[in-house]
């Protein structure tokens, strides 16, 4: 099986053109080529499919064989990769994902992808849409007790459950540890992703993440989004915001109605041939 593998600010994935080849189980196949030390390696998988309602559809897998039901640092590359691949001859189009049609500009110079932009929609603020077992109707500035420690944080559906975490020094806390834990808290009924979020100035934020279904990721997009977005709705941010995660920067505004839009990088990091196990 032909394959591309791509980044998006460190974030890794393994990409597959699904109109030209038949994938039978993408959970088992997003198992094998993601695995870091046996095959191609990645944070997760995407396959592209054909879609009734918009230009092109992304299916998208965890490195743990779950379903996602977006990717923020994902559609970039995959907005890259059909692209590049002569799949759409567009620089405007749209993506169908689980989580809603996302539109797509590209950036492109000389026929080259210089960067991506993606109109992310709206976040969802309401405690059983993201879900959260929690009685009151939003999450924003709860408390959580890890270790004994209590924790401030804040949750929203950005594509994907976020749970957003603000800290002094984000070099004192230990992410995997945190991230594990509060991901499987019995609180969030389908799991959460978890960024811890440091703040620089208004305009500017160091975030790391901790993804659901992948454990810890050098970026994700959807994290700096609801990171950027529970900024807002505290007052700690502006509405455009430069966001450094661990492998890159991605810039995130909001717009009226909380309506969010992410640009970024995508690069093409190599392509071959994978044979399953």
């Amino acid at each position: 099986m032909k394959f591309t593998k791509m980044h998006g600010a460190g974030n890794d994935f393994v990409l597959f053109n699904g109109l030209e080849q038949k994938i039978d189980d993408y959970g088992k196949l997003a198992l094998q080529v993601c695995d870091r030390h046996f095959s191609v390696g990645g944070d997760g998988m995407m396959v592209v499919e054909k879609s009734n309602i918009a230009d092109m559809k992304m299916i998208y897998f965890n490195s743990d064989g779950s379903q996602g039901e977006m990717c923020g640092n994902g559609i970039r590359c995959f907005a890259k990769f059909v692209y590049d691949n002569k799949i759409l001859d567009k620089e405007i189009f749209t993506v169908e994902t689980l989580a809603g049609i996302k539109t797509i500009w590209l950036d492109v110079e000389k026929d080259r992808v210089k960067s991506v932009k993606v109109n992310m929609g709206k976040p969802i603020f309401n405690a059983k849409d993201i879900p959260v077992a929690y009685k009151e109707q939003r999450v924003i500035e709860k408390n959580i007790e890890i270790n004994g420690q209590k924790i401030i944080f804040s949750s929203v559906l950005v594509g994907v459950p976020h749970t957003v975490i603000f800290v002094d020094s984000i070099n004192d806390i230990d992410i995997n540890e945190l991230g594990r834990k509060i991901e499987n808290h019995p609180i969030f009924p389908k799991k959460t992703n978890v960024n811890f979020v440091e703040i620089n100035s208004r305009n500017s934020i160091n975030v790391y993440t901790w993804e659901r279904g992948a454990g810890r990721t050098l970026a994700c997009g959807t994290g700096c989004c609801s990171s950027v977005v529970v900024g807002n709705v505290l007052n700690k941010l502006d509405k455009k915001v430069e966001v450094r995660a661990e492998g890159g920067i991605i810039e995130v505004e909001i717009k009226d109605e909380f309506e969010i839009f992410m640009k970024g990088t995508a690069t093409t990091i190599c392509v071959g041939e994978f044979k399953q196990f």
